[in-house]
């Protein structure tokens, strides 16, 4: 993959970009917020950016808000020495893909990279737009219809959708669910599926009814 660091310990940044060429990655590294933004946004091929949170300009959350806005291709990673869930949830939330805590392991990390790399290049993404009966989500500028009207979902919500407009009509239950909208280091429950439809429900409004209930399983979008 074509990859960018942004990491403002230069230390482990020599040292990231030098395991990463040796497992024949292309690396392009940035200590600091604006200019790995510079780096992403102008394209030049970057695939997955590795991102540290705390940067000494602006946030690492920040730049991966902008970044999702402008990019919704890219797959993020993001760096911290932060292990609460809050924290997890917070990154997950302002658009990072996985969340890995510092100190870690290179294989984890190479691991997380490879499974990264299987997502975004999953056949089933190869259409931006998905649309079931009055209800459509753009992968490429994250825009969400239901009825007529714009639906603003948070990060977790749109992949929640993504994945019941992927099978319409199928029941899937809660655990695939949470393998398709969840990164696997997030330590969750199926009961924040339940959470997390209750939502998606909500701000669809009338269409919200066609995401189905099957008792005892799961859910399944009705294309009906």
């Amino acid at each position: 993959m074509h990859l960018l660091v942004v990491e403002d310990d230069e230390r482990l940044s020599r040292a990231l970009r030098r395991l990463l060429e040796e497992d024949r990655h292309v690396v392009d590294v940035a200590s600091d917020g604006e200019t790995g933004l510079a780096i992403a946004e102008d394209g030049a091929g970057i695939e997955a950016v590795i991102l540290d949170i705390g940067l000494p300009d602006i946030s690492g959350l920040e730049v991966a808000r902008r970044l999702r806005r402008k990019r919704s291709e890219l797959a993020i990673l993001m760096l911290t020495a932060r292990d609460t869930v809050g924290d997890r949830v917070t990154g997950l939330d302002a658009g990072a893909d996985d969340y890995l805590v510092k100190p870690f392991a290179y294989e984890e990390l190479a691991a997380r990279l490879r499974a990264l790399s299987r997502r975004t290049a999953s056949p089933s993404r190869a259409t931006s737009e998905l649309t079931v009966g009055p209800i459509s989500l753009d992968e490429t500028t994250r825009r969400v219809r239901a009825g007529g009207r714009d639906v603003e979902l948070s990060p977790r919500e749109f992949s929640l959708l993504e994945c019941l407009l992927r099978h319409p009509g199928q029941t899937l239950t809660r655990d695939q669910l949470l393998d398709q909208a969840w990164p696997f280091s997030v330590a969750v429950t199926p009961n924040a599926v339940d959470a997390y439809v209750h939502y998606l429900r909500t701000k669809l409004g009338a269409e919200g009814s066609r995401i189905e209930t099957v008792r005892g399983v799961g859910y399944r979008l009705s294309d009906a």
